[in-house]
């Protein structure tokens, strides 16, 4: 797949081929949102937690009498019934970390940038380089290759003028190419790289055997 190369200032400069292996690779759909469901668990911390009744600081003493109130008989304000009473069967902490083979996670980012390359939503660009950390710079640059969506920047390596550009902009977030994963990249419309990012994401997810054939428990078909 040949794909347009752009200068900073919008104007096609050459064209470079894709990388079959990575961007023309076989959709797997149900590959890609198990990734997405594995990111978005190992992000929850897990510490959630309600106290039960041997747990909440109310006094241990008996509500009433027993007898002669015309209430049930109860022996603790602890109880779950009562407001401010312990909580039953409340959430404790625990861990959501899901397990998922490297071989699959890098089959599913492969099938999201097929999905990218497909909808030509892949811009490259020579170089991307800024003396200072600028804003506008950054905001006249992505909506100049694009005019409409959100926008992923992926960096070959730390450029702190360019990570810095982009913080102010809501719908533009600058990532290295080493860290590309599959919730930024299926939450983003446009991806926008130069060259030597592309360079980074071949020699990382264009260097192991076939993976057009990976089924959903990591095992080839």
């Amino acid at each position: 797949m040949k794909v347009s190369v752009f200068n900073m200032a919008g104007k096609e400069v050459n064209s470079v081929d894709l990388p079959a292996s990575i961007f023309e690779a076989k959709i797997n759909r149900d590959l890609m949102h198990q990734a997405l469901v594995r990111q978005l668990a190992n992000a929850r911390l897990g510490t959630h937690k309600a106290k039960g009744r041997s747990e909440v600081n109310r006094t241990g003493a008996k509500a009433y009498r027993q007898k002669g109130t015309g209430n049930a008989r109860h022996g603790s304000k602890k109880a779950p019934i009562f407001v401010g009473g312990g909580v039953v069967h409340g959430p404790l902490p625990r861990k959501y970390t899901k397990q998922m083979p490297r071989k699959m996670r890098r089959a599913a980012l492969r099938s999201a940038l097929s999905v990218k390359a497909g909808s030509e939503a892949i811009i490259l660009v020579d170089e991307l380089t800024f003396d200072a950390p600028k804003t506008r710079d950054m905001k006249q640059f992505v909506q100049t290759l694009v005019p409409n969506g959100s926008a992923l920047v992926l960096l070959p390596g730390h450029n702190e003028n360019v990570e810095k550009s982009t913080r102010n902009l809501a719908d533009v977030k600058a990532l290295q190419a080493s860290y590309l994963n599959i919730r930024d990249l299926l939450g983003y419309d446009t991806l926008v790289m130069p060259l030597a990012a592309l360079d980074v994401l071949t020699n990382f997810l264009g260097t192991e055997d076939d993976f057009e054939n990976v089924d959903e428990s990591g095992e080839e078909a």
